[in-house]
């Protein structure tokens, strides 16, 4: 019995000594359960220079086939609307080139540009296409040259829908810009080749670098084969798998004021938490009065 006892007052000691030592506020050990969960608090903004965190991921190779993307399919998730701020004031016309290094960021009027990068994704621009056209809206889509080759009816949709077509680099380099003039050339000229061989006749007048990290270079290679430089206003890092529907919605709708260029994605890796906020941002859009400009 006797050794029971102190077998007994071992134990309570040994438990006192551990809640002494374990320090306050000390995270738990992984896999532990918690009382919290993620919110679903808006994106982090993020200045015109660093709308590209170095951590995106360039495109995956495009099917040859023309199948379907590896994206998974699914309708977008459902979640309760947020409220909103009230929309930002109306960006002043002569801040049309406001971006970095003089490019243009917002439209020089009240109207509202949505711009999609990345695609043609044969999975989900045909979705946004779909949505666009239901409300009569016209956007700028910034295409991959690989993509464009290997989806060439895709880019003719949207040519033949009247939304505007713009070079988005062969295939999301990154680095384009510090490479030579040569070079830059030949990436750009590359892409517009396939976006032309798809939609003949078709006007390419704008280029959006990778990521936005623009050089002067990348500019004026852009500027002599007759394309604008398109950066944006606002950027809900909706091409980031781990950023939410509800994140996209609230930092585009907290953000977005008459004369903005919207940056979203028709292509990357994260389209249904997109086009799930789509159609809550155009349904806000429409309340506010917006008007939509294709640049």
């Amino acid at each position: 019995m006797g050794r029971h006892k102190f077998g007994i007052a071992a134990a309570l000691l040994a438990l006192l000594l551990l809640a002494w030592m374990w320090p306050e506020g000390e995270t738990p050990p992984s896999g532990t359960l918690t009382a919290t969960e993620p919110t679903g608090t808006e994106a982090p903004a993020s200045s015109a220079a660093e709308e590209a965190p170095a951590t995106e991921e360039a495109p995956e190779a495009p099917e040859t086939s023309g199948g379907a993307g590896t994206t998974p399919a699914g309708s977008p998730s459902a979640e309760a609307p947020a409220s909103t701020s009230p929309p930002p004031a109306a960006e002043p016309a002569s801040n049309a080139y406001d971006g970095p290094l003089g490019t243009r960021n917002h439209t020089g009027d009240d109207s509202v540009a949505l711009t999609f990068d990345d695609g043609p994704s044969p999975e989900w621009t045909p979705k946004v296409l779909d949505m666009l056209r239901e409300r009569g809206i016209k956007a700028v889509f910034c295409v991959i040259g690989a993509y464009a080759e290997a989806y060439p009816e895709l880019v003719a949709d949207i040519a033949r829908e009247g939304h505007t077509l713009c070079n988005h680099s062969w295939y999301h380099e990154f680095d384009l810009g510090t490479w030579s003039e040569e070079e830059i050339r030949a990436n750009l000229q590359r892409t517009n080749d396939a976006i032309l061989k798809a939609a003949p006749g078709a006007d390419v007048a704008y280029f959006r670098h990778p990521g936005g990290q623009w050089t002067d270079k990348a500019i004026g290679v852009a500027a002599d084969l007759g394309m604008e430089s398109l950066h944006w206003a606002v950027d809900p890092s909706d091409w980031d798998d781990k950023t939410t529907e509800r994140q996209i919605r609230e930092h585009v709708l907290d953000r977005t004021g008459p004369g903005a260029i919207v940056l979203l994605h028709d292509g990357a890796s994260n389209q249904q938490d997109m086009c799930g906020a789509l159609t809550s941002i155009l349904d806000e859009f429409e309340d506010r009065g917006y008007a939509y400009s294709a640049l």
